[in-house]
């Protein structure tokens, strides 16, 4: 295969896949059937295309393939087929199909497979795997390894998944306006809880899974471009641009955590920056704004300020007090209190965090103690530090985590350490 075609083959088969199949799920009501047909397009593109040249609208031709197959495939196995028709003639009474593409070019049905791999009738772990099988194109393996359980597991879980949509019938179809307020943010929590698993991975070796940030914001920006209307979708998409943006600069040359304050901001990507900045705002035009676009606004002044001492503190705070107001949970609450203690110091954010103690959320999460840590030390309480760090260590996840957190409690046990006593 030549250059062009290798280039196009792949350029496709990575963007594409993911409406190729929502059009076959959409035409077939059977995801099965959908993945094994537009992998026997792909294939078929594979030896054809190196020989007969790309076409002019690959997706276009690799729609047809596919069709083609299925229609085959079902001709062979009536029973099965006669089944996909019931399914199908429920699933156009209910939503009926779009006109066809005049000019035969791939329909974008993707919102339709948001929706159905996000659907509250599935088990929430199931919903984002299905999603990066479906719309990530990632194999069942690189899923796998996404959540670290073992191949088959996760085969398990897409199967199941799979057979739950087939067997209680959940519709392929976009919420009506009535219902979209209530199902997008189940599709948004999935995206951003891929992405929160790529930017700070719950176990392994490595504190950022890039590959996973970067399918997420890659959803993101599908999303935002099926539904430019939705300011959550842009609050959404603009968080994680500016978070990620930090990426170069959040860890050292051996994998280690190098905390905001530490970091080289000029190894942050200004036009990721950029972008997400002009996300944010808008996020938050045209009305009261929703947690991401809280979310993101803090981001943004996290990446606007030169430096730690420059950021605009009280803004942040503010904005915390914001969504707690919108989404309270411990998490925010912890989030708010470190805040604190960088506007009025480390005993007004201490006392925050301890009157967070009993909350059972924050009981197995290590920032918790992590943060109470750092606070103690910067108030000369070594021992009750060291104390906190050890806690965080027990429940820190990944290596590079648990080996920053030794660092800091080696510092504290130091008998020259001033803060020891």
């Amino acid at each position: 295969m030549d250059e062009r075609a290798a280039a196009s083959v792949e350029a496709v088969f990575r963007e594409e896949r993911g409406r190729l199949l929502a059009a076959l799920v959409h035409r077939f009501g059977d995801l099965d059937l959908a993945e094994e047909v537009a992998s026997e397009a792909i294939e078929a593109a594979l030896n054809h295309w190196p020989v007969d040249g790309v076409p002019t609208r690959p997706g276009a031709w690799l729609l047809t393939t596919a069709r083609r197959k299925a229609v085959d495939r079902l001709r062979r196995d009536k029973a099965y087929a006669a089944r996909l028709a019931i399914l199908q003639a429920e699933a156009d009474r209910a939503d009926p199909a779009p006109p066809a593409d005049a000019d035969g070019e791939l329909p974008d049905e993707r919102l339709r497979l948001f929706f159905t791999c996000a659907h509250p009738a599935l088990p929430a772990e199931d919903r984002a795997a299905l999603t990066l099988r479906c719309l990530a194109d990632l194999t069942t393996v690189e899923v796998a390894r996404a959540f670290l359980v073992p191949a088959a597991t996760m085969a398990q879980r897409i199967v199941r998944a799979k057979k739950k949509i087939r067997d209680t019938r959940i519709p392929f179809r976009v919420p009506g306006a009535d219902e979209l307020p209530e199902r997008l943010p189940g599709v948004l929590q999935v995206v951003y809880s891929i992405f929160t698993e790529g930017y700070a991975a719950s176990s392994g070796s490595t504190l950022q899974r890039l590959d996973l940030a970067e399918e997420a914001i890659r959803l993101a920006r599908i999303l935002r471009r099926l539904l430019p209307a939705e300011r959550e979708v842009a609050g959404l998409l603009g968080l994680m641009l500016l978070v990620h943006a930090r990426r170069a600069a959040r860890t050292g040359p051996d994998g280690a955590p190098v905390l905001l304050a530490d970091q080289d901001r000029t190894r942050w990507d200004r036009p990721m920056i950029d972008e997400g900045a002009a996300a944010v705002f808008a996020a938050l035009t045209g009305g009261p704004p929703g947690p991401y676009g809280v979310q993101a606004a803090i981001a943004a002044l996290h990446d606007e300020a030169p430096d730690v001492a420059g950021t605009d503190w009280p803004q942040i705070v503010a904005l915390y007090d914001v969504l707690l107001g919108l989404t309270p949970s411990p998490v925010v609450a912890l989030n708010r209190a470190a805040a604190v203690a960088m506007r009025d110091g480390p005993q007004a954010g201490l006392a925050l965090l301890d009157a967070l103690a009993d909350e059972p959320k924050l009981r197995g999460y290590h920032l918790y103690p992590a943060t109470r840590a750092d606070l103690l030390r910067q108030l000369g309480r070594g021992q009750e530090a060291a104390a906190a760090y050890r806690e965080a260590l027990e429940l820190a996840g990944t290596e590079p985590e648990r080996e920053h957190l030794r660092r800091r409690l080696a510092a504290v046990e130091s008998p020259g350490d001033g803060t020891a006593g």
